[in-house]
Formats: structure tokens, sequence, C-alpha cells
């Protein structure tokens, strides 16, 4: 199959996919796996080769970044436990000030979420924005929501060693170099963070009701005060271990792409290549998170957080996994070709294709992390000829960071009902859902086009 035929067949299976896991509730992993076979049976690929197929594009996923993203999720579920996420953020409202509360509690989530899932950041650290609330008479209780929300979301959509970023780096080939991952991210967050903290202040002066006090159940920690969850925590490590973590894999990671990028030679920079990949450097991070289970006299937990961190990555490897499927499945069914074919379009969409994909994916089915995933899945790796990537005319390094950056920011535009962040934000903030359109699914919108048009203003520059 080729030409205008396979392209509509590509489009039938993506809704095909969005509709099994938003409308009929068929998990991402069964829905992405068997659109993937059913996409290889009706393109016409020699039914002897599909297995091949779907096996090589399952298992690349964990060659390339699978250990990685549990080491990366398990340093950010020991900060979460041991209280480590709550220093962080005592050091950013000391260093930011209680005079722009707003400022502080978005640079208190970005932080907290680079480790940290954002869901389980809002959660943690909603009754400091509480607390704020209550000490500053001028701050607003849904700016400050929607602020917090803001700085959460944007590193978690852009920045390693959250799982989704790591998981786009590793399907786009950049398993390798997630030191300058995280360095474009960082930059990438900039002017989604001042986008969203003007859009705080705009939308902190309306007249939005908000109803705390009727917390259900399960919402107990709304009414907590930022005392009463200090005290749960019980002795809280220092800032130094806290931030150990999260800053001394990223250190290895840029001081072993410095030594080879340099080229040097011998013992110890062999030691500092050694110690910079990314396997290796969270570990060490790893550790260092172990040292703070152990500071805060809590490692008879370890055990139980291993647990339950591989119990949260492992639907989003399968998932990612699944995305690889379906990228071989379009590569070998000449889908890539066809669009090298019409390369002179393509070329004027560039770096918003990604971006495109991932926000339709996004908005349709809910999940971040299957819409990043699935999107890099579709894009394969920058080295590769025959993928998307080089159809795209995104075949450097440097384009596949931005790409990555691209598909992050689709992974945001919009986060409405059927996301589970959306809920976690409005019930946490005692919004109703009319509040949560009008605040949480206005600011990823606002959010996720400055990004993607700061991005593209990058690449003009970066990609000539």
């Amino acid at each position: 199959m080729t030409g205008i035929p396979l392209l509509i067949v590509f489009a039938l299976a993506i809704v095909l996919m969005i509709v099994a896991i938003s409308k009929f509730r068929i998990h991402p992993f069964l829905s992405l796996m068997g659109t993937s076979l059913l996409l290889a049976i009706v393109v016409g690929l020699p039914l002897g080769k599909i297995p091949g197929i779907i096996g090589a594009g399952f298992s690349g996923t964990f060659a390339s970044i699978g250990i990685v993203i549990i080491l990366g999720a398990l340093i950010g579920l020991i900060l979460e436990r041991t209280g480590a996420a709550i220093r962080l953020a005592d050091v950013v409202i000391r260093c930011v000030g209680e005079k722009h509360p707003q400022l502080a509690i978005m640079l208190m989530g970005w932080i907290v979420s680079i480790p940290v899932f954002c869901d389980s950041g809002f959660v943690i650290l909603n009754p400091i924005r509480r607390a704020l609330c209550q000490k500053l008479k001028t701050a607003s209780p849904i700016g400050m929501a929607v602020a917090l929300s803001a700085g959460l979301y944007t590193s978690h959509v852009f920045i390693p060693p959250t799982p989704d970023p790591i998981a786009a780096a590793g399907s786009l080939g950049l398993a390798d170099n997630l030191a300058a991952v995280i360095l474009v991210g960082v930059i990438a967050s900039v002017p989604a963070l001042i986008a969203a903290y003007l859009f705080s202040l705009y939308i902190g002066k309306k007249n939005i009701p908000t109803s705390e006090t009727d917390a259900s159940a399960d919402m107990k920690d709304m009414t907590k005060t930022y005392e009463e969850l200090v005290a749960e925590y019980g002795t809280l490590p220092s800032a130094a271990a806290s931030f150990a973590p999260i800053i001394m894999p990223i250190l290895l990671m840029a001081l072993g792409s410095v030594v080879s990028m340099m080229k040097l030679s011998g013992p110890v920079p062999e030691l500092i290549r050694f110690l910079g990949t990314p396997i290796i450097a969270l570990s060490v991070g790893v550790l260092l998170a172990v040292y703070v289970l152990y500071a805060t006299g809590k490692m008879d937990k370890f055990y139980d957080v291993t647990e339950t961190t591989l119990k949260t990555v492992g639907p989003i490897l399968f998932i990612t996994a699944a995305g690889g499927v379906l990228g071989k499945v379009i590569t070998a069914a000449g889908f890539v070709e066809f669009m090298k074919e019409n390369a002179a379009f393509l070329a004027s969409v560039g770096i918003f294709f990604p971006f495109i994909i991932s926000s339709i994916l996004k908005t349709a089915q809910g999940s971040s992390t299957v819409a990043i995933t699935t999107t890099a899945g579709i894009m394969g790796m920058f080295s590769d000829p025959s993928s998307m990537m080089a159809a795209l005319g995104l075949n450097t390094e440097m384009a596949a960071l931005l790409t990555v950056m691209a598909i992050g920011a689709g992974a945001m535009t919009v986060s409405h009902a059927n996301d589970s962040y959306f809920w976690v934000v409005t019930n946490f903030s005692g919004m109703e859902p009319q509040s949560g359109y009008r605040t949480q699914t206005m600011m990823t919108l606002v959010v996720g086009i400055v990004s993607i048009l700061s991005i593209w203003v990058a690449s003009l520059f970066l990609l000539g």
C-alpha cells in the first residue's frame, strides 16, 4: 500500500487507538499493540515478518532506556517519601521570598517535579500552597494553584529524570546524552514558566469560587496545615542531602559529555565517561537517595519504596515499548518513504509535526505519557535514515533535542476532563470542573502554544 491510501490508513489507525483508550477504556498498552498489529496486516506487510518487527520495536525500548526510567523514578519516590520534596520547597521559599508567592510556588513545583511525578508533586506541595495563602492574605488561592500546577507540569514533560522525557529521548536516539536533554529542557522551561506566571497573575484576579473545605474523605491532605504535614514526615533531610540525588547525576552526565566532546583519553577521563553514562550517573543518584532514607530513619521502607517504584514505572515502560512497536510498523509499512516523497511540504511543517501529533493524542485520550511515548515512537531515531525524523529533515542531534521538547509541549496541550492531573488540580484546589476549564485547561493551552512557538524560533537559529 502506498500514497494517499497509506496516509488514510495511518490516520484511521491513530483514531482507532484513541477511541480504544478513551471510549472503550482499553489499556493504552493493549490499544497500541492491537493497533500496531492491525495496521501491519492492513497495509500488507508479509505475515512472516510481522512478529519480528513487533519484537524489535518492543525490545529496543528496554535495551536503550528501561533501566534509566526505573532509576529516575526510584530517586523521585524516595525524595517524596522522606520529605525531601518538602525541604526543596523550603529552600525555594527562602530564595524567592514571600513577596512573590506565585513565583515561589511555581518554581517550587518546577524543581520538585524533576524527579517526582506531577500528580504526586501537587499532593505533596498543596498544603504549602494553602499555608501561604492563609499567611499572605493577598495571595490568590486560584492563582497559586495554577502557578503550582504549571511549574510541576513544565518539568514533568521537559526535564529528565522524569520518565516521560527520558522515554522520548531514548526513542529518538538520545539515550546516551541525557545531560543535553536536561539542559535543553531547562532552557525550554523558561518561556513556559514566564507564560504560566503571567497567566497565574491574570487568573488570580478573577472571581473564581473554591470550596476547599468541602473536600471528600479521600482528599484529607487538603485540610492539613504545613506543620502537620512536616510532623508526619518526622525528621526532614538537610537541603544538601535533598538536592544531591538530583544534582549529582546531572553533574556527572555533564562532565561525561564534556570529556567525550574533548576526546580526552587516559584512566581519569575514562572513569569520568563511565560515571557520566546515564545508567551509572542515576545509580549514583539512587545511592544518594538511599542515604536520605538512612538519614531520616526510614531504611525499613526501602523495599516497599522499590516495590512501589517498579509497579509505578511498569505501565510507563510497557506503553513506551508499545509506542516503539507502532513506530516500527509505520516505518516498515512505507509511511516514511511516502513522507519523504512529499518533503517539500513537510519542510514547511518541520518541528510543528511532532507537536501536532502529541497534542492531538494528549487532548483526545488524556495521558501525557501515552502522547509522548507514542509520538516519539512514530518519529523514530534521528540517526535512522528510514525514520520519520529523517523524512522531516530532523536528522541531527540538535534537531532531536528540539523534537523531544516539541513532543513535551504537545503533551501539555491540553489538560481537561479525560486527564487525571486535571482532577488532581481541581479537586485539591476546591474548584468545580467549569472552573478547572478556565484555569487548568486554559493554562496548559497557553503554556503549550508559547512553548512550541519558542521551540520553533530556536529551531530557526539552531537548525538553519
